[in-house]
């Protein structure tokens, strides 16, 4: 954004510098070209050229790409299309301490959407031996964590299990993004105290449903499980 005095009056330009335009065009280039992961792409000086731009703004423009993920380096192949990690950048930005309160809730209700959400996956793909490793996990469990509201030890051992079960790499990842977050909200005051707890669905409970019930079942189960927190955001 700059700023002009013209007539004696200030006025507000919309301006983007010219690696932002070749970035933006460079993407729009690529996407045309139809190439996938691993395909190398055009060398700086073709990709001046058909931008219309100096190799110094291409080469900057394409570490802005790299540093997204979006390409790489390889020997023999110059520069080639890669998958980029989703979270890297995302993981970075993830602290609860640099996040607005707002960001904080709805990050907070975004965990509690998938937890009830993964139950077709759950039931589709668990095996006797996540059984047999969950209820070792509630047996471990000291018998206060079932009239707690939140204990972040336990919830990284119980519904990490959970997510791993989804057999959904991204899912689990989002998830360890995810968990310190929900727990920052939960001692921050910033969802309303709770005077008394409500009875609900304990692990050991969700552990009986998913290995005899159906994912209806489950998914109001793990409803009933995190009803605690659901009050705290709509009361």
């Amino acid at each position: 954004m700059t700023n002009t005095l013209l007539n004696g009056h200030l006025k507000t330009i919309e301006t983007s510098s010219l690696v932002d335009k070749v970035e933006a065009n460079l993407v729009e280039l690529l996407q045309q070209q139809k190439l996938k992961v691993g395909d190398s792409i055009p060398k700086e000086i073709e990709l001046a050229e058909a931008l219309g731009v100096s190799r110094t703004v291409i080469r900057e423009a394409l570490l802005r790409l790299r540093l997204m993920g979006l390409i790489e380096s390889k020997k023999k192949k110059g520069a080639v299309i890669t998958s980029p990690d989703l979270f890297g950048n995302l993981g970075k930005s993830m602290n609860p301490h640099i996040l607005s309160p707002e960001t904080l809730k709805e990050v907070f209700e975004i965990r509690l959407v998938l937890e009830i959400g993964m139950a077709d996956f759950l039931f589709h793909r668990v095996t006797k031996e996540d059984i047999k490793e969950l209820k070792q996990i509630v047996a471990n469990e000291p018998p206060a964590a079932q009239d707690h509201l939140f204990n972040v030890q336990h919830e990284i051992a119980f519904h990490g299990k959970l997510y791993e079960i989804t057999g959904n790499e991204t899912m689990k990842k989002f998830q360890k993004m995810l968990l310190p977050v929900f727990d920052y909200v939960h001692n921050s005051g910033l969802l309303k105290k709770q005077t008394a707890l409500k009875t609900f669905v304990s692990h050991k409970e969700l552990v009986e449903i998913l290995e005899h019930g159906t994912p209806e079942q489950f998914r109001n189960g793990m409803r009933n499980h995190l009803e605690n927190h659901f009050a705290r955001i709509f009361e």
